[in-house]
């Protein structure tokens, strides 16, 4: 991990009235950038050549003679051949000469390697770099350990194929598009070896992945995802915050859904397995007596990062979560950085965001709000790493 000491040193050397906040400029960049619009800090997207249109183009920051933000958000796209070069010297040097402050999104650390983003970035990290990690389910020490060291509800891990007795869900990336899921159900072990060979044959995942894919029990409910922040600078109100729940649309998962059963059974076998890459995500809330159980998953999660990885999560966070038929929540996923679905609230803002702050508060303002306070307050050091 790198020193601490020498990103305090290169914070030491910003001009603090003029802070920018970056992005790799993919996932949920819109939101960040809106929301740094919004508290009137300068935006950088880091693109790649081919998929820089929305930030380079059709959200390009327009200002007029005094300065002032009339239409888009994206003040600077800086476009690459690929994400990853955002971690050469010459990028980083760049970024630091504009005061910026990165915010780590999960297209950030697929398309940079973590090696890189821990022990080569020397670049302000809004947000906890060491937790980043915790996403690769490869890991001995991954967001399952965590889970598991904070006892909170997870689904069953099944250990092997032939030990499928239920419905399991077999989870592992895609084997090309790196960034998504290469997921699919299973009610018997038999099943279980038709499905994978299928997509083996399609060239939807690979040995390799199989091999170490994680199995799970299937929880059958509603899916939730809870966007939660936490504020190392709050000193009168309390630290952890939600600020809203989404739910995703995934490719063709959500056409199957939408089909008969016998109009299900008739489809062929390219059909027939549904995919479950997240194209979308769209808005929710909670019954208010839900409400009580989900903070206190977001607690001992808090807790458990700041007991294992000090100085604990810092930011924007996201549980993602399903429900039973006897309202008991358990958690699949954890994002320890800003979630993908928070693009849905952007601009309007998230509805328990809005209620908490009496204003239009997404996740991207809300990290935008915790930069412009700690640079007011003199505490940038305590949310950067």
């Amino acid at each position: 991990m790198i020193d601490r000491e020498r990103v305090l040193k290169v914070l030491e050397g910003y001009d603090e009235d003029r802070v920018s906040v970056g992005v790799i400029g993919s996932h949920s960049a819109l939101d960040v950038c809106d929301g740094a619009a919004e508290e009137g800090l300068h935006t950088i997207a880091v693109c790649e050549r081919g998929r820089e249109a929305p930030y380079a183009r059709y959200f390009r920051a327009v200002r007029d003679a005094s300065g002032k933000l009339v239409r888009g958000a994206v003040d600077e796209p800086l476009v690459f051949q690929k994400f990853s070069e955002v971690l050469t010297k010459k990028v980083q040097e760049y970024l630091r000469n504009r005061n910026t402050i990165f915010v780590p999104n999960r297209s950030f650390t697929s398309y940079c390697s973590l090696d890189g983003i821990e022990g080569e970035f020397l670049v302000p990290l809004f947000g906890s770099r060491n937790l980043l990690r915790t996403e690769d389910r490869a890991e001995k020490k991954s967001y399952y350990w965590l889970l598991e060291k904070a006892k909170l509800p997870i689904p069953d891990k099944v250990a092997e194929p032939e030990d499928i007795d239920a419905l399991v869900i077999v989870k592992l990336p895609h084997k090309t598009k790196k960034l998504e899921r290469g997921f699919f159900t299973a009610a018997s072990a038999k099943e279980y070896r038709e499905k994978s060979g299928a997509l083996l044959k399609h060239g939807v995942i690979s040995k390799g992945d199989l091999a170490a894919a994680r199995i799970e029990r299937y929880i059958i409910g509603p899916v939730f995802n809870f966007d939660f922040f936490y504020s190392p600078l709050e000193g009168s109100g309390e630290r952890l915050e939600l600020l809203g729940v989404d739910w995703r649309f995934e490719t063709s998962l959500d056409g199957h859904v939408r089909l008969p059963a016998g109009q299900q059974l008739t489809l062929g076998e390219q059909q027939k397995i549904p995919g479950y890459i997240v194209i979308g995500h769209n808005s929710a809330t909670l019954r208010e007596s839900a409400l009580t159980k989900v903070f206190e998953l977001a607690e001992r999660w808090v807790r458990a990062t700041q007991d294992h990885y000090a100085p604990g999560i810092i930011g924007p966070f996201t549980l993602q979560t399903c429900v039973d038929a006897e309202e008991d929540f358990y958690i699949y996923d954890v994002s320890p950085r800003i979630g993908g679905g928070t693009n849905v609230h952007m601009a309007v803002g998230h509805p328990y965001g809005n209620a908490l702050w009496r204003r239009t508060m997404s996740t991207g303002r809300r990290v935008a709000v915790e930069i412009r306070r700690g640079v007011d307050e003199g505490r940038l050091d305590e949310i950067v790493t």
